[in-house]
């Protein structure tokens, strides 16, 4: 069995035990911190260690390759897109080299943004004004067919797996991942007729007349950012994301409940506590003052929110490296993985 280990870091903790498992094991198999222009035609599997958007990442540099992907958790507490922890890792591969797994596959999304292609996304294509807190507007359109005019903060596309991440978050669906359909999630419409639309995955979905007083972007999967001009068209991506399953069934159905909790506690929360769980979730971690210019809320409100959140382990913060006087504010890795 060839395998591949990609890893988040060249040095940190979890690639070292990987080449204490590799040496324990008597394996051959190369560790690298990317796959982007590495040949793994001849690979089986590709093993990732790292948390859910490492995953992300990974599947992001494979393209269209199609190669298997098993998820490795540093965390005691598993991600939702990994299978085992790295504690379990031997035991992972032990079912690997003895045939013991199953290959689940889960379909992706196509975006074209102004006619070019770009990467498949495996959770969803985020459509939102290049400015936090300032409206788009747009027309979406089914197979050609004119489904409505709106107003928002912004448009999620998501396929079934990510229907449990951002999607779920902005007032989506959950759905089974083995359904043949798309979401749709208007976020913050000032229609309130505009819900969630599900529908099937052969169709062309199209978002155009794309305007925003600072421009709009699309983000894929939470990694990939590019300038909408007018239009975008998402379709089904013909290669599936593929994930290793070492414990019979897919885990994915069995994590969906810690979600629902989750997005549960999430609902409880103030608008402005929600607007800065988003945008740490697409620009990383930042400091108050970052936030304040971000979100353009009075400062009072800034500081209210973070109380929140910070309060009930939903953002986390830590010094500044070049200035210990300030905080860098970061989602945890139990939140990370619920949106990505």
């Amino acid at each position: 069995m060839r395998l591949v280990f990609r890893v988040a870091s060249g040095t940190g903790p979890a690639t070292k035990e990987v080449y204490k498992l590799l040496n324990d094991l008597k394996l051959d198999s190369p560790v690298v911190t990317t796959l982007v222009g590495y040949s793994i035609e001849d690979s089986d599997i590709v093993i990732v260690v790292g948390d859910d958007k490492t995953i992300l990442r990974s599947i992001f540099e494979l393209g269209n390759r199609g190669v298997p992907v098993l998820g490795v958790s540093e965390d005691p507490t598993r991600g939702f897109l990994s299978q085992c922890t790295i504690n379990e890792l031997r035991y992972a591969i032990n079912n690997i080299q003895k045939g013991m797994y199953s290959v689940e596959e889960n379909t992706r999304l196509e975006v074209r943004v102004d006619d070019d292609k770009v990467v498949p996304a495996v959770n969803e294509a985020a459509i939102f004004p290049h400015i936090s807190a300032t409206l788009m507007e747009y027309t979406l359109s089914i197979n050609d067919e004119m489904i409505w005019r709106d107003y928002a903060d912004g448009v999620i596309i998501a396929t079934p797996l990510g229907s449990s991440a951002y999607s779920l978050s902005a007032g989506g669906s959950l759905i089974h991942h083995d359904a043949p359909v798309f979401e749709i999630v208007p976020v913050n419409s000032i229609d309130i007729t505009r819900r969630p639309l599900i529908v099937p995955n052969n169709s062309v979905i199209t978002i155009d007349g794309v305007s925003s007083r600072h421009g709009v972007e699309v983000v894929i999967d939470g990694l990939a950012r590019l300038p909408v001009k007018e239009r975008i068209a998402i379709t089904k991506n013909e290669v599936p994301c593929r994930f290793i399953h070492v414990d019979g069934p897919s885990s994915i159905l069995s994590k969906i409940e810690k979600k629902i909790h989750l997005a549960e506690e999430l609902l409880r929360i103030p608008p402005s506590a929600k607007l800065i769980i988003k945008i740490l979730e697409y620009e990383g971690p930042l400091t108050y003052r970052d936030l304040v210019k971000r979100t353009m809320l009075p400062e009072r409100t800034i500081r209210h929110a973070l109380n929140v959140l910070v309060s009930r382990r939903l953002v986390a913060k830590k010094p500044l490296l070049r200035d210990a006087r300030q905080k860098l504010y970061y989602l945890p890795t139990h939140l990370s993985s619920f949106n990505r």
